[in-house]
């Protein structure tokens, strides 16, 4: 079978408009840097490229929650190295006190400055981090350390109490780990892991042994003064103990972030494999199929003027 011209030319025409639109997409991949722009480019691709994707805002979501909890455990900790300071100048004053040659007045000068210092204490132990009690358990909203209304030396010798609860605030660093984020303010400073209101043995009240410094001093109890120098060192391992625990805990959230930066790597390393486009190629293709195109319009506009009266 014999071709017409209308037949070259109509063949002609559907190659022109094949090969614009693969001169489009080469274009778009130029100006895109992207292999595919749109699912029906490369279907085989899609899967991956979505479950690459999906992995990433994940790992961005974990990598955002750690951030936040590890910029307020480090809070925390510079808070716990206050009360370190603050318990070591405690004990600095109870043993200045011991000496004999201290009169009423210079007892009286030192418990000021302890009872000074247990207000420091109280205040660092109702801090607020990015508007939330530090030390509060789940009753971030709520001031966990207030006077205790019924104080008294014998019956009720707790001067501060606890108002937040024992629950530890746990973070998932990675999908099945978590990671305690949060101190129990309760065991921390009055050495009751229970809450039920009564310090553990081997445990101290710190603001208790303070208060009873403060008294000692002021009533020039020698053997009173003396005799808190153990709860005192006991209270100060207390916050070691616990500064200890809480540093643990964010090595392991800093290592889980390193972690996930790794993966994130690997992950954008997928995305790239499937989507991104070499840049050189595709300039390469993208000068070949418009000179090809070109060609293919002055062939087509030559056998458009094709006439048998060219013949004549």
């Amino acid at each position: 079978m014999k071709a017409t011209q209308g037949t070259t030319y109509r063949g002609l025409q559907s190659q022109i408009m094949q090969m614009g639109v693969k001169l489009e997409d080469l274009r778009m991949m130029a100006a895109s840097g992207k292999k595919f722009n749109k699912s029906s480019d490369n279907p085989a691709a899609i899967r991956p490229v979505l479950n690459a994707r999906t992995q990433l805002l994940t790992s961005d979501r974990y990598l955002t929650t750690m951030g936040h909890a590890l910029d307020k455990m480090e809070s925390t900790d510079g808070y716990l190295g206050n009360v370190e300071d603050i318990l070591q100048r405690v004990r600095e004053l109870a043993l200045n006190g011991m000496n004999s040659a201290m009169n009423q007045q210079d007892l009286d000068s030192l418990a000021d400055q302890v009872g000074y210092l247990k207000e420091q204490l109280v205040d660092t132990a109702n801090t607020k981090v990015d508007g939330k009690y530090v030390f509060a358990g789940f009753n971030e909203d709520v001031q966990p350390f207030i006077d205790n209304p019924s104080y008294d030396p014998v019956l009720d010798p707790r001067p501060v109490i606890y108002t937040g609860d024992a629950n530890a605030i746990n973070l998932e660093v990675a999908p099945g780990q978590m990671v305690q984020v949060n101190l129990n303010g309760n065991a921390l400073f009055l050495g009751d892991k229970d809450n039920d209101g009564v310090t553990d043995a081997g445990g101290a009240d710190i603001f208790a042994t303070l208060t009873q410094i403060e008294d000692a001093l002021r009533a020039g109890d020698i053997s009173g003064i003396e005799a808190q120098l153990t709860p005192l060192e006991t209270g100060a391992d207390q916050v070691r103990s616990w500064r200890g625990f809480l540093g643990n805990n964010a090595e392991r959230v800093e290592t889980g972030m390193l972690q996930m930066e790794d993966t994130k790597i690997d992950l954008k390393q997928t995305l790239s494999r499937y989507e991104d486009a070499d840049v050189i190629e595709t300039l390469t293709m993208l000068s070949q199929q418009e000179t090809a195109f070109q060609a293919a319009l002055n062939v087509t506009a030559k056998v458009s003027e094709l006439s048998i009266l060219n013949y004549l």
